[in-house]
């Protein structure tokens, strides 16, 4: 195994999966020649020449809407949206026709393609750079979301994403692109799409999270741990839509209290939606209230005010106290 970032990761599974399948191909803004912003396709180019390295034009919906075609006539896209947040420019072509075709075409047609963004806060980004709005895509019927939460679990869910029949939007933390390394195995792995997964057990408080703030979410749960002698169990989404709620019930059951935790606004945030599953497969388990550590309602600040929008622990602590006090 590999002590890998998830740039580093990412870039595995897109060169296996090309290197599997010739109809796999990556295309974006300057994804080819300068192996894109954050260097997450740097060296593909080289590899697999620029008919399966496409540097597109600065045209989010001629990106997508092209990717729909290909997808249609028997290839495997991976775009890129150079940041989350210049995807809305395309977001007619995601909603109007990669999320209905198969629904439209009565199952004639599938979309197999896959829309890579970089996400969210914490890396001093300018404005439109730095949004968490995965609730826009988790809404729309017909498109998987995905969210990894570390290197491994983004090239194992990645990989999983480019064989999917149906259209994936797949996020990437940029803080998380290089701030953590993890082993990853060398040969083929996967993760299904569609299951979270239990990553510190416990008894006391079920905490919910994924993407950058899982790790906010354990650091949190260690505090806990060591502060006030209780034993918080973590659970990490990984998929928003079709999201696993028979795991973080089934938590809820043993644990009778909860906290979720997420970047995105709070109003009609991912939370919002976990809270709803909880009380209709668990509310008679519950002890207190669900609490939510959420980002604000607000556009992302810029630099000097960015970690005060961001959960950071102390506030996932302190969300955490509420639930195991009420």
């Amino acid at each position: 195994m590999a002590d890998l970032t998830m740039v580093e990761a990412i870039n595995l599974a897109l060169r296996q999966e090309m290197e599997n399948d010739d109809r796999v191909l990556v295309l974006g803004e300057d994804v080819g020649v300068d192996g894109g912003v954050f260097r997450v396709t740097d060296g593909l180019i080289d590899e697999f020449g620029e008919e399966r390295s496409i540097d597109t034009p600065v045209a989010e919906a001629g990106i997508v809407g092209m990717s729909i075609g290909m997808a249609i006539y028997g290839l495997r896209p991976v775009c890129e949206m150079q940041f989350s947040g210049f995807s809305y420019f395309a977001f007619h072509q995601v909603e109007g026709h990669a999320a209905r075709m198969r629904w439209r075409s009565r199952g004639r047609y599938g979309i197999p393609m896959v829309i890579r963004m970089p996400y969210g806060g914490g890396v001093h980004a300018l404005e439109h750079h730095s949004e968490s709005r995965e609730v826009i895509y988790a809404h729309t019927p017909g498109l998987k979301m995905v969210i990894p939460s570390g290197p491994r679990s983004a090239r194992a869910l990645l990989v999983s994403a480019i064989r999917d029949p149906d259209p994936v939007i797949f996020f990437e933390s940029k803080l998380m692109y290089r701030s953590l390394r993890e082993e990853v195995p060398d040969d083929e792995e996967t993760l299904p799409i569609g299951e979270s997964r239990v990553v510190r057990e416990g008894s006391d408080l079920t905490m919910i999270s994924y993407g950058a703030m899982l790790h906010r979410t354990l650091e949190a749960a260690e505090k806990l741990s060591e502060d006030d002698g209780v034993e918080p169990e973590v659970v990490d989404l990984l998929t928003i839509s079709p999201l696993d709620d028979r795991k973080f019930t089934d938590s809820v059951r043993k644990t009778g209290r909860v906290v979720v935790v997420h970047e995105a606004p709070r109003s009609f945030g991912p939370a919002g939606e976990i809270m709803a599953r909880i009380n209709e497969r668990s509310f008679y388990y519950l002890e207190a209230p669900v609490e939510r550590v959420t980002g604000f309602d607000v556009h992302v600040p810029y630099f000097a005010r960015e970690q005060a929008y961001l959960p950071d622990v102390d506030r996932i602590v302190y969300g955490a106290r509420k639930a195991l006090n009420a």
